[in-house]
């Protein structure tokens, strides 16, 4: 049993580090019923030892155990399997690997590496061929004799880098938008963090060469589908902490009491945790509803996403707020688990595009003839 020390005088006990069952799946038992301990005091390179150990992600209890889908399954399933990922606080990049890296590099027609993967959508790398081609058409450098590319630049803030495998990223070559592969150790990582302290780093690439076969030139359809993948992981997320909200304000209001009856009962307890409850519930139905549309793709794709990012995004600082206000002072201890949701609240709300980003975009695929079938339609 290991035991990790978040902040002085606060010793939090989890789950072996590195426990693995001695089946051909390898699985990491994650205690849901100790407090979570904050990202950057987790082991990720014992959790990651194994290549499938992101298979599964479980409780202590077998029953409870949440299984990855394969790479082939549904969005809807893969979704399922990252709003638990958020709901638990897990400290792996479980949504990253699922929903973006993984469906993208089968698009792409890349091996997809074992273990966890992250992204990065990178505009503005600086691009050119690694083998220049001689040409007396064109610019010098137009051309290459392959695609091998030499790549200079910043990945900012690439979630979970430091524990990737691999981390997918996706920009402009001389010749368009280009999908390519690197490894952690192929950058100089300046470690960061988010406000709930998962890891968001940057790698700082200098002239580094990427061979040709871990390039691929993509349409600006995969490029786009990249953005909306990433989003609508974060919105998952952010569903499944809402959902973790919840859970915690209703045990806490119906074990505390107050004037010798449950906080539960009183009138204006009970109208801040509907509220909370109908947040909670809008986010979930608006990620849900972008499954479908995603598989298809299309401008439905573009809505559903947009519709699901923006309405967590706004959703995510009232729940946290009703959260916050009906445990009381005890809630922003680092006693109480109720700060491993919200932070993490905060923090996802403005990755991958915040509630204005998707806002406009929302508007922008609308007019006044699709306004009303696009509420309207059965996802």
């Amino acid at each position: 049993m290991n035991t990790h020390t978040a902040a002085p005088m606060n010793t939090h006990t989890a789950a072996p580090m590195n426990t693995h069952t001695a089946a051909s799946m390898n699985t990491h038992t994650i205690d849901t019923s100790a407090p979570v301990i904050s990202a950057d005091a987790y082991d990720t390179a014992a959790f990651h030892a194994a290549a499938d150990a992101i298979a599964t992600v479980t409780n202590t209890t077998a029953p409870d155990a949440v299984a990855l889908p394969s790479e082939d399954a549904s969005t809807a399933e893969l979704l399922v399997a990252a709003q638990e990922a958020g709901r638990r606080a897990v400290p792996a990049p479980l949504a990253e690997t699922a929903l973006v890296a993984r469906p993208l590099l089968r698009r792409a027609g890349l091996a997809v590496p074992d273990g966890p993967l992250s992204y990065a959508i990178a505009p503005e790398l600086t691009i050119r061929y690694a083998h220049p081609a001689a040409s007396p058409v064109g610019s010098a450098g137009c051309l290459g004799d392959d695609d091998t590319l030499l790549v200079t630049g910043t990945l900012r803030r690439v979630p979970w880098a430091r524990a990737a495998t691999a981390v997918l990223v996706l920009a402009t070559a001389p010749f368009g938008p280009v999908l390519f592969t690197l490894t952690p150790d192929q950058a100089v990582l300046t470690p960061g963090g988010n406000l709930a302290e998962e890891p968001r780093d940057d790698l700082h690439l200098a002239a580094l060469e990427v061979p040709a076969s871990q390039v691929r030139r993509i349409d600006a359809e995969l490029l786009d589908e990249a953005g909306l993948r990433a989003a609508l992981a974060r919105s998952a997320l952010i569903a499944g902490a809402a959902e973790r909200c919840v859970d915690l304000t209703v045990a806490h209001t119906t074990a505390r009491t107050q004037f010798g009856r449950p906080l539960g009962r009183f009138q204006a307890v009970k109208q801040e945790e509907a509220r909370l409850v109908e947040e909670a519930a809008v986010v979930r139905a608006a990620v849900q509803a972008a499954a479908v549309p995603l598989d298809i793709g299309g401008p439905d794709a573009h809505f559903a996403v947009a519709a699901a990012k923006t309405q967590s995004a706004a959703s995510a600082a009232e729940i946290a707020r009703i959260a916050h206000q009906l445990h009381g002072a005890i809630g922003i201890t680092l006693l109480n688990p109720l700060h491993l949701a919200t932070t993490r609240l905060w923090s996802w709300r403005d990755e991958d595009g915040d509630e204005t980003y998707w806002a406009r975009r929302l508007a922008r695929s609308l007019t006044a003839g699709t306004l009303w079938p696009s509420l309207t339609a059965t996802p």
